[in-house]
């Protein structure tokens, strides 16, 4: 298996202990985001997670990209996974230890392998969807999406291109609306016996631009019981992003983490 080699990020900061065990890139990726009270996020996390806010509000995302150079440590590529769209719904949230992470509320994607793996191996609540990304030039694209086998249509189509590099975005700075985007160095998840998980993340980014977006139809927030403000979206794109994931491990509340002492008792 081809090995990729882990670069540090224009913000570097230590790798996660121990090795990654999974990797995937993706490309042409648009960030469309809406501020939201805390309250409409809430209801969707487990416990132990809370919604990680900016300014005093929670964000949504919408994040459509295509995907490729998935492959685990050690295994052979997987047939079916060599490149395909994704469409990503998300919050941002931390755990009582104020880990900054993403937490995935709907992932539609255009495999059906890759959606059955994911849904079942990885407890991710995956949709498969009929999906189309087209590249229109250089930077600009279109993206349509609409899932299979739903009672309700939940489509997603828009056009988007990123506007190229600034200076203002080539070191995105602490505190900025950016850095609270970007700045995310876990995957929250419910397990099996839906408790909450993380896994560590590492990310090798190209450099953030800003964009434009016509989006012709958003169904997915409402599919999910959730209702979008009457605003226009922060928009940004990236070319690339690689991931390199870790182990999932359990999400431990306040009151497992504490120690309690035992006091000894004397026998006899």
């Amino acid at each position: 298996m081809r090995e990729f080699k882990l670069r540090t990020s224009q913000r570097p900061r230590p790798l996660p202990t121990g090795r990654w065990t999974m990797t995937q890139r993706w490309n042409d990726i648009l960030f469309a985001h809406w501020r939201v009270p805390a309250s409409a996020v809430a209801p969707f996390l487990p416990d132990g997670l809370q919604p990680d806010l900016f300014q005093g509000s929670a964000w949504l995302g919408l994040v459509p990209l295509w995907m490729d150079r998935f492959s685990f440590r050690g295994v052979p590529s997987i047939p079916g996974t060599s490149g395909f769209p994704e469409l990503h719904f998300r919050t941002y949230v931390s755990d009582q230890t104020g880990t900054p992470g993403i937490f995935n509320l709907a992932v539609d994607i255009g495999s059906l392998f890759a959606t059955t793996a994911a849904r079942f191996v990885f407890r991710v609540p995956c949709n498969w969807a009929e999906m189309r990304l087209n590249q229109r030039t250089e930077r600009e694209f279109s993206f349509y999406s609409r899932r299979m086998f739903v009672s309700s249509p939940a489509i997603f189509s828009a056009r988007y291109r990123g506007l190229g590099p600034t200076r203002r975005l080539a070191e995105i700075r602490s505190g900025s609306l950016e850095y609270f985007f970007t700045e995310r160095y876990c995957l929250f998840r419910r397990n099996h016996a839906g408790q909450p998980v993380r896994a560590n993340i590492h990310t090798v980014a190209a450099p953030l631009e800003d964009a434009e977006a016509e989006i012709d139809r958003n169904d997915l927030p409402g599919a999910a019981g959730i209702q979008l403000p009457d605003q226009e979206p922060v928009l940004h794109y990236s070319r690339r992003l690689a991931i390199y994931i870790w182990p999932a491990e359990l999400v431990l509340s306040a009151r497992q983490r504490a120690r309690i002492p035992v006091q000894a008792v004397p026998t006899g």
